[in-house]
């Protein structure tokens, strides 16, 4: 099979600077808002951070319930509420009194994008109705290949772009990609302004350890992906396509094949993860104690019927092009049906 045209590469090491080393408290966990230095915020992430947007917890806007010793908590402000974004940043011995001191010092949060575990362990501990709208899906890189009837597109899309004569290399030119980028948001829903708190910004101030790769036609850049990376016990053990942008120049696409030129480069360095990302409002039929039956069905029937306002169903079938491993994602409110937490979220990324 045809391969893109490629240039040097600048691996990074996956090993990070050692974090200090951190003791849980054997006291009673107490928190402070915005109390860490940015040291040592990231100093926490790189031990704990794991969740495919804990990265995106260091963009401008965001707030954090600190708990030395442990950890901490992100989230947003609006309306006088709380959104907690993705999981807590601590050892998982320590989350839920860590989340009960963050409860009982403020209004009861909203929180968005969590694992299945944090939202079984809200709803039995806290009482939330915890709801599915979405999967991520992870690809094990160390069985990644193009093989198979269902990743078709996939080298087709190579081959296109081969042909054409794209080439892909890592590398950032923001002059070039600010342009880009600008271009790209006439051709979106929301056009005057970048979505934000769930999409981190992409010049966000922190941005060591990402991976950024773009496509080239004849000269031109037609489109890149930059990957932010996934920490456990202060390695990378995996990255996330965070921001993307492409050129409509480019009629066949190029987000496949700058997908798998990535993937393949994170495979030779030993990463051993690849999270795709959020396919939102994608759920199952299986219902988890403490979901709200009616606020899942219109989820599911937004998905279905909804494709007017953003493609849900497209979204879902680009991402499951690569294979990988579906994981239920959570949101968690204390309403059964939280209109108004629900439009002051919107509000808060600048959907609306």
């Amino acid at each position: 099979m045809a391969q893109v045209e490629t240039i040097a590469l600048h691996p990074q090491e996956d090993a990070v600077d050692t974090a200090p080393y951190m003791v849980s408290p054997t006291a009673e966990i107490s928190g402070m808002i915005d109390h860490f230095t940015f040291e040592e915020r990231l100093a926490y992430l790189k031990r704990y951070g794991n969740h495919c947007l804990s990265f995106s917890l260091l963009q401008q806007g965001m707030h954090y319930f600190d708990v030395p010793g442990t950890g901490f908590i992100a989230f947003g402000q609006k309306w006088g509420k709380r959104f907690v974004l993705a999981d807590p940043v601590c050892d998982a011995k320590d989350r839920e009194a860590m989340l009960k001191n963050f409860m009982d010092q403020g209004s009861d949060p909203v929180f968005v994008q969590i694992s299945e575990d944090i939202a079984r362990l809200i709803h039995e501990k806290f009482g939330y109705y915890c709801t599915q709208y979405g999967v991520e899906i992870n690809v094990d890189l160390d069985r990644w290949d193009l093989k198979g009837k269902k990743k078709q597109v996939l080298r087709t899309s190579i081959n296109h772009a081969c042909k054409a004569g794209v080439v892909i290399e890592e590398m950032y030119a923001a002059d070039g990609c600010r342009h880009l980028s600008e271009e790209w948001l006439k051709t979106r829903k929301v056009r005057n302004r970048e979505i934000c708190f769930l999409i981190r910004p992409m010049d966000m101030n922190y941005q060591k350890g990402t991976r950024k790769f773009s496509a080239y036609l004849d000269g031109e850049l037609i489109g890149f992906v930059f990957f932010d990376p996934i920490y456990s016990e202060n390695r990378v053990v995996g990255y996330v396509p965070n921001i993307s942008r492409f050129s409509n120049r480019f009629k066949p696409g190029i987000f496949y094949p700058l997908m798998i030129h990535a993937m393949d480069t994170f495979k030779r360095e030993g990463i051993k993860n690849m999270n795709i990302g959020l396919c939102p409002l994608k759920t199952d039929d299986n219902y988890m104690p403490g979901e709200s039956v009616i606020l899942k069905k219109m989820n599911r029937l937004l998905f279905n019927h909804g494709n007017w306002i953003f493609s849900f169903k497209g979204l879902y079938f680009t991402k499951s092009r690569f294979g990988g491993t579906e994981n239920r994602i959570f949101g968690g409110t204390r309403q059964r049906l939280p209109m108004v937490s629900f439009l002051a979220l919107l509000k808060l990324c600048k959907v609306l």
